[in-house]
């Protein structure tokens, strides 16, 4: 499957999933069974170990759940810790780390670490409502961000 297609339909998914959610005031929660959610989990690491995000998926099946906050934290936090984790060993296993992309993970992660500390400090401030949309605009920024480099000049 060609990257550049896979990037255009995940980007399109988001901007359409979230600006539409943006719009809605409310959504009617899904139900589900063990055999949807385990599809769900298929679907999520598929899309992990093909684009690298592993969290879309849940975060996504999660807000259409309309579960509180925090239970969509403690459903998405370790779903995308796990397939996270289980690509990077993949990763390592397959020799794909090297001296260049170890020294920009450290560039970088002072970035995350700070980005991280915001987070956790908003999140205390934020109720259900508010919660919702942060991850919503997070998502829309996130399709975003898939289309804009396709758009840009080689």
């Amino acid at each position: 499957m060609s990257p550049a297609v896979v990037r255009i339909g995940v980007g399109i998914l988001l901007i359409v999933y979230a600006g539409y959610n943006l719009l809605k005031p409310k959504i009617k929660p899904f139900a589900s069974n063990p055999i949807t959610d385990t599809g769900i989990g298929v679907l999520n690491g598929m899309l992990g170990g093909l684009t690298g995000l592993g969290g879309v998926v849940i975060t996504i099946w999660t807000q259409l759940r309309d579960w509180p906050k925090d239970v969509q934290r403690t459903v998405f936090q370790p779903v995308i810790m796990a397939t996270m984790s289980i690509t990077a060993v993949t990763y390592a296993i397959n020799g794909a780390y090297t001296l260049e992309t170890i020294k920009l993970f450290f560039i970088g992660l002072p970035a995350l670490a700070t980005g991280l500390w915001i987070g956790i400090k908003l999140y205390g401030h934020l109720d259900d409502a508010a919660f919702r949309k942060v991850i919503l605009w997070l998502l829309l920024l996130s399709g975003v961000g898939l289309l804009i480099p396709l758009l840009l000049p080689p």
